[in-house]
């Protein structure tokens, strides 16, 4: 047993130090004033977010972008509130939103053809969309004022098809929030660590960018479209089978997406059973391996504690591995909040760090056997 424990706790402490020289492989991008070339089609589905609408709205009116190189198109996913109201009612919102040369702001309708609401949603505005590239991002999200201008200077300087940027939370103003940023802050220091080591494997469509022509050759997200959520994920390991060398990871402050934490712990393990149900779908090697690493070695310290609780194993041992996990963790972790300039939040760390292990193997066991719900509809695996 302890011999299992060791091994899995070696190929932890491996992988996270191989994401965490990853991560500063990836050099910070410097913005250069150049000309304007790249046109967007920013594309944002949204299903009753009435409630956040207000604020991203406030961000796109202040995005330091030329309004004819962007289009926005909300999809309206079978809404119930006023959020195609909100949107409508744009200049009532924010008095002078645009100006007079007002971007070109529509809001259609999702047509369901799969089992993937947002997948469709992304398909139907893609088959409408004006321009040349394709920008995805959620409706519950805050836009940093040169995100174009950042995306269009290093499209123009990487000659790339694909572009994964960085996203993180804002309103973290509870323990529940801190627990989940800290988590989500793993996930966004795995993503850039491992383009850094040559095997991209995440990223999040709530700030991802590629040509519509790529979106095209790749049949969109036909193959993968009867699985609802991972409409990022999926689409990224056409893209990487493709061409992977067309794909890059944009490491600026300047494109920092910010999205909201779930509010309660009821809606938090929704969106992590959401998560957790596409990842036996992936077929990124790499992926997969680094998924299973990480629940064994989660696992490890749960039965380890068991074991300890009936007097099994020495209490010693359990805590080394808990004590090694950690500090790797917070390498990498460090890494990431610093790039992010949000170093206030690791005062959760320990804590979390205990809590854990234990809500990672419930959510891989419960997405196992369960259906989850998310914005009102329930879901299968």
């Amino acid at each position: 047993m302890i011999l299992f424990f060791t091994i899995i706790t070696v190929l932890y402490l491996l992988l996270i130090l191989a994401l965490a020289f990853g991560f500063d492989k990836i050099d910070d991008f410097k913005v250069e004033d150049i000309k304007v070339e790249t046109k967007f089609s920013v594309i944002i589905p949204f299903r009753n977010e009435a409630e956040n609408l207000p604020e991203l709205l406030a961000s796109l009116s202040e995005l330091n972008y030329p309004k004819s190189h962007y289009e926005i198109i909300f999809v309206d996913d079978d809404s119930q509130d006023d959020s195609v109201d909100i949107i409508s009612n744009i200049n009532d919102i924010i008095p002078s939103i645009f100006g007079t040369t007002r971007t070109d702001i529509r809001v259609i309708n999702n047509i369901r053809t799969s089992n993937s609401p947002k997948k469709d949603a992304i398909t139907s505005a893609i088959k409408t969309a004006e321009h040349d590239w394709i920008v995805t991002t959620d409706a519950d999200c805050i836009l940093p004022k040169f995100w174009l201008d950042t995306l269009d200077c290093f499209i123009q300087k990487k000659q790339c098809e694909m572009v994964v940027a960085p996203v993180t939370y804002h309103t973290i103003n509870s323990f529940l929030k801190r627990f989940q940023f800290l988590d989500f802050l793993s996930l966004i220091g795995a993503t850039i660590g491992g383009f850094g080591i040559g095997k991209p494997f995440l990223c999040n469509g709530a700030n991802l960018a590629y040509s519509k022509a790529l979106f095209l050759k790749l049949n969109g997200f036909d193959g993968n479209d009867s699985i609802a959520s991972g409409d990022d994920i999926f689409l990224l390991q056409k893209a990487i089978k493709h061409n992977k060398e067309a794909i890059h990871f944009l490491k600026s402050r300047a494109a920092i997406v910010k999205t909201k934490p779930q509010p309660t712990l009821k809606t938090l393990i929704s969106q992590r059973k959401r998560w957790a149900a596409k990842t036996s779908s992936y077929n990124s090697v790499f992926g997969k391996i680094v998924g299973l690493i990480v629940l064994l070695m989660n696992a490890v310290l749960v039965c380890g504690f068991v074991l300890v609780l009936f007097g099994l194993l020495h209490y010693k041992s359990i805590l080394y591995i808990f004590i090694i996990k950690s500090l790797v963790d917070f390498l990498l972790l460090f890494k990431t909040i610093r790039f992010l300039e949000q170093e206030n939040y690791l005062s959760s760390f320990i804590f979390s760090s205990v809590l854990y292990p234990f809500f990672s193997v419930y959510i891989a066991f419960v997405s196992l056997f369960s259906k989850y719900k998310w914005k009102g509809r329930s879901f299968n695996k």
